[in-house]
């Protein structure tokens, strides 16, 4: 109920203090669940400089419009395509919804099957709900990748789109995109990458020699790709980005808002009003770190990702369940059941993502040396006294 008089300003501050007391921080170290992190100072400094911008209107801020055509440009060079065209969205569920809203749209006629794989982010359900689209779940390989044969088997006439991932949620595998180009190509389908995770790690990745796997526009059956700057970029919540290879995938979802500001009445976005401080935000950051800074990101978090590895493969009763492609470590255990190894780090005070077959552990921006050697020193004793 709201008070009919409102309280002083510094007792709601101290009541905050007190409410969100329970609430975990990435400075503690003991979130390792999380594919989000700690913005960067500057990304804070430019979003609450600039929190009355709507985007939405670009009428109004004519200067911020433009400014996201340019984060969109560099994020699309990013991804081999700067002639690309797209918007910074809320995250990666309004990404994916968008890009296969476009592709119903643009390609769908009488076609209303997606075919995903198993291992796709539970966004693409909701996207199917929504637009009354039917996903179709392809099995994965032996190397957690989507199953070529599987995704051919489920090709029918109603096919309307495949789905890649380019670093899944549960263990960062990036699946086989150019196969996948190919098959949908030769069918003439719609080929969307989520990249919401990988999209900030993979190009850096390629420039430090630690992989080969290409996954983007330069593939030429790619015609949409999410990836989210509030991830691996560092960005305030919410900033999530929808590339598309061709402006005409997100014409083809445009829709007339006559009441706007200014000449430009059209919206080819699900949000109608939107964040300009994430918009300037990711600018900045995108200008200011460049792909020298992104890229000390990723090696960074890349060796300590090895270094958890390496003492994971060194810990009794446990093992890798696979070599990490990036940032992501996942841990299984054959003779003692994995949620009773995640009730102990919890009990614990860590904050780790359960899965059926694993414990995922994602390390971001904000983890330390520190905060691995703490890891593995709980996850030892949770060992020993699971016995």
């Amino acid at each position: 109920m709201m008070r009919g008089k409102g309280l002083p300003r510094n007792f709601v501050l101290e009541q905050l203090n007190l409410r969100l007391a329970g609430d975990l921080t990435y400075d503690s170290g003991r979130i390792v669940s999380s594919m989000c992190t700690t913005p960067h100072p500057l990304a804070r400094q430019v979003y609450q400089k600039y929190l009355d911008r709507n985007i939405g209107d670009p009428g109004l801020f004519p200067s911020t419009a433009k400014l996201e055509e340019e984060a969109i440009q560099i994020l699309g060079e990013m991804l081999s395509n700067p002639n690309t065209f797209g918007h910074l969205v809320s995250g990666g569920t309004e990404a994916n919804l968008t890009a296969l809203w476009a592709a119903r749209n643009l390609f769908g006629k009488r076609r209303n099957e997606v075919i995903v794989p198993v291992s796709a982010h539970y966004s693409f359900d909701k996207a199917a709900d929504i637009l009354g689209l039917k996903l179709v779940k392809a099995k994965l390989n032996e190397q957690f990748q989507v199953d070529m044969d599987s995704v051919e088997d489920a090709i029918t006439s109603k096919t309307l789109a495949i789905v890649g991932i380019a670093g899944t949620t549960s263990l960062g595998v990036v699946d086989p995109i150019q196969e996948l180009s190919d098959m949908a190509s030769k069918h003439e389908l719609c080929l969307h990458v989520d990249a919401a995770f990988g999209g900030f790690v993979l190009p850096f990745l390629r420039e430090l020699g630690y992989t080969d796997a290409e996954f983007d526009f330069k593939i030429s059956g790619v015609q949409s790709i999410t990836v989210d700057p509030h991830k691996m970029g560092l960005a305030p919540i919410p900033a999530g980005g929808i590339l598309f290879r061709e402006k005409k995938l997100a014409e083809s979802i445009s829709i007339e808002v006559p009441y706007l500001t200014g000449e430009a009445t059209e919206q080819s976005t699900f949000a109608g009003t939107r964040s300009g401080a994430a918009v300037l935000a990711v600018w900045a950051l995108l200008t200011h770190l460049g792909r020298e800074g992104y890229k000390d990101v990723v090696k960074r978090c890349m060796e300590l990702t090895w270094n958890l590895a390496d003492e994971v493969e060194e810990t009794d009763k446990i093992s890798l369940m696979m070599k990490p492609m990036m940032n992501i470590v996942g841990i299984k255990s054959e003779n003692i059941p994995i949620r009773r190894i995640a009730e102990k780090l919890r009990e614990k005070g860590w904050a780790i993502s359960l899965f059926p077959t694993h414990i995922r552990v994602v390390i971001m921006p904000h983890t330390k040396p520190e905060h691995i050697q703490c890891f593995v020193k709980d996850l030892r004793r949770a060992m020993k006294e699971i016995g």
